[in-house]
């Protein structure tokens, strides 16, 4: 923009007016050396007003180009930069900056009445909706420093100098000006008030913007559309809100979208979530957190990774002391179409929720299981979803649906399917079910943990899947950990398999969607509580570190659990011994693969076929379905799995002679 501005000679002050503009005291009008008159129309100004100069054509969708200028509109005490256009403003526009190239076409009202945050600071009540875990949201929250602040209340401390930071950013973005940064386009809107507008953002059509930001940038422009109703709100770059969708005290995270008249309250929403038809209210959504149908509600929970299906509800009011319950639905879970959930309730992580549940449960320690409804009780089957063909679909699909292009993202996120955070739950489950096992009776149809049920066929059967899982993942870690390394010893094999670090060896956490060790998590705590992490950078730098240091710290878990497997350290460690788990990781992959394989054959079989060839015989009806759907030969996803099964094996072969050469 122009930093230099002198004022109206008497010449352009009489064009001005002869131009049907007027002012009370046209000496508190100040414009750009190059200022053109001529392209100021109709216009009431008051206040100290600023313009800039005028001279390009603005270009329109279409291919309709107007000349830059003002016309039909009241200004009020703003700062106006070049090459903007603006036209048709019903009310007025009242302190803003309108930074160069800026597009504003008939909209009612946009202005700041007094000082205001912009949204930052709003105070976000989420997971339990009678208070307790809010969240005061602002421009550069990601989902890990709002998990801390929301769940970690047991450490007041920590939240109380989080809250400060957040606090002292709020006060450092405070001001009676708003912006309408560079490139952006308001285009036939109504009423936008105390809202900071980022460069090339697209508003069009929109009621009502009121106390926020709209966060976007031109690597990763914002779009909100027709029929909005904002307040009190953050909308991060790459996000698009459209379509009547109503948002109240809510933190919109980056490549979110919502559409379709939905509506969401004290909620937050974090990178890649899509929200369609149906309602939020005090939801923590974490990263790709999905809903497309109409009466889908989800209430009171965190989720991550979810895809909820038509008519999903949970109950967080037993009518009692108020809506006080809260549940936890971990990464990867879905919910089938009229699901329900009584909170409180923990659903463990790549869960298949189907039927309606009111028993409390807590399955966090059965990952990848099924919760079936079955005569009025709740049913598990645990493990099972390790071997659904969806499952490995979703985990493949998430990076590749990742929508944010902004250099700076803030969310970290780990799309690993089998992770130590995943593993020491197989670990956890595995014993859990022998347990039960052991202390039980053997004629015992079901058994029953923490409200549901197991039956005991259920029970063998997760035993021997978690197994496999837990024998791929440590597969895939050592796998990778020799991958293309030459030993001329022994010794020269076990110091490669040493940890470069003793970070990670114990309990891991998902802070939504970074995966981390508790020790690291812990680490950053005391350092908040301390001061020596101080400012709102160093927060977000400790999560980078987590992240960035993921595969070190793996390993680091891998090898704990493989010297304990073993029964010996990695000192002790053999050839024969990594020529053993080679094998067994092969078996492992073979199988889960075979199963994999099995399960995507069910998409091919005669009842899948049902409805297609409408007006044929069973020849137009095997024709027609191959035409649309595909054979299962074919099939992208079933060449994979053949691919896959041949590529590791050859892998496993390649060890086990780099190993045999040891001997």
């Amino acid at each position: 923009m122009t930093s230099e501005f002198r004022s109206l000679s008497e010449a352009e002050v009489a064009q001005l007016k002869e131009q049907g503009c007027t002012c009370s005291d046209w000496a508190h009008i100040k414009v750009a050396e190059k200022f053109k008159p001529e392209r100021v129309r109709f216009t009431h100004f008051s206040g100290n007003v600023k313009l800039g100069v005028f001279e390009k054509d603005v270009s329109f969708s279409g291919g309709l180009k107007k000349p830059a200028g003002i016309s039909n509109a009241t200004i009020h005490n703003c700062t106006i930069g070049n090459n903007v256009y603006i036209d048709q403003i019903r009310n007025y526009i009242a302190n803003y900056v309108i930074e160069d190239d800026v597009l504003i076409e008939n909209i009612d009202l946009l202005a700041v009445e007094g000082e205001s945050s912009f949204g930052n600071g709003t105070q976000v009540t989420v997971v339990n909706e009678a208070g307790g875990r809010e969240i005061p949201i602002y421009d550069h929250l990601s989902a890990h420093t709002a998990y801390i602040i929301a769940f970690y209340r047991h450490r007041p401390k920590v939240i109380e100098n989080l809250q400060k930071m957040i606090a002292n950013y709020c006060s450092s973005v405070t001001s009676s000006m708003g912006v309408v940064a560079r490139d952006a386009r308001l285009i036939n809107c109504r009423i936008i008030r105390n809202t900071k507008i980022g460069p090339s953002s697209v508003i069009e059509g929109v009621n009502r913007l009121d106390n926020g930001s709209v966060n976007s940038c031109p690597e990763d422009p914002v779009y909100i559309g027709p029929g909005v109703f904002a307040e009190d709100f953050i909308v991060c770059s790459g996000s698009k809100i459209t379509d009547g969708t109503i948002i109240c005290e809510c933190f919109i995270g980056q490549g979110t979208v919502l559409g379709r008249q939905y509506s969401a309250e004290n909620s937050v929403f974090f990178a890649n979530c899509g929200g369609f038809h149906g309602e939020a209210c005090s939801i923590f959504a974490g990263p790709y957190t999905v809903t497309h149908h109409k009466s889908t509600l989800l209430i009171a929970g965190l989720f991550s990774f979810l895809n909820a299906g038509s008519g999903t509800n949970q109950s967080n009011h037993m009518y009692k002391l108020g809506p006080a319950h809260q549940g936890i639905v971990e990464r990867g879970s879905k919910t089938a179409s009229d699901s329900y959930i009584l909170w409180p309730a923990k659903v463990g992580a790549f869960t298949v929720v189907m039927g309606r549940h009111y028993r409390n449960s807590d399955t966090s320690d059965l990952p990848f299981s099924y919760l079936i409804e079955h005569n009025d009780e709740s049913v598990l089957a645990p493990g099972v979803n390790l071997r659904s063909v969806g499952t490995v679909r979703d985990a493949r699909k998430w990076p590749k649906r990742d929508r944010r292009k902004s250099p700076k993202k803030l969310d970290y996120i780990n799309f690993k399917l089998l992770s130590p955070y995943t593993v020491q739950k197989m670990l956890n489950g595995r014993q859990l079910l022998a347990n039960l096992k052991a202390t039980s009776g053997k004629t015992s149809e079901y058994f029953t943990y923490h409200s549901v049920k197991i039956k005991n066929s259920s029970l063998d059967r997760g035993i021997k899947l978690y197994q496999i899982g837990i024998d791929k993942f440590l597969g895939n870690c050592l796998v990778k950990r020799l991958q293309d390394k030459q030993f001329e010893s022994v010794k020269e094999l076990q110091t490669a398999l040493l940890p470069e670090t003793e970070v990670g060896v114990g309990k891991w956490l998902d802070l939504a969607g970074l995966f981390a060790p508790e020790e690291s998590v812990e680490k950053m705590l005391s350092d908040v509580e301390n001061g020596t992490v101080s400012t709102l950078e160093q927060v977000r730098e400790a999560f980078r570190s987590m992240h960035d240091n993921y595969q070190s710290y793996e390993w680091a878990w891998a090898a704990n659990v493989l010297q304990q497997r073993l029964g010996k350290t990695i000192e002790k460690i053999t050839p024969e011994d990594i020529i053993g788990f080679a094998t067994v990781w092969k078996e492992a992959v073979v199988e889960l693969d075979q199963r994999l394989y099995a399960d995507a054959k069910k998409e091919f079989v005669a009842t899948a076929q049902i409805g297609y060839g409408l007006d044929g015989d069973e020849g137009t009806k095997h024709a027609d379905f191959a035409q649309v759907r595909g054979t299962f030969e074919e099939n992208s996803f079933v060449s994979e799995i053949e691919k896959h099964i041949v590529a590791k094996s050859e892998l496993c072969d390649e060890l086990i002679s780099r190993m045999g050469e040891l001997r």
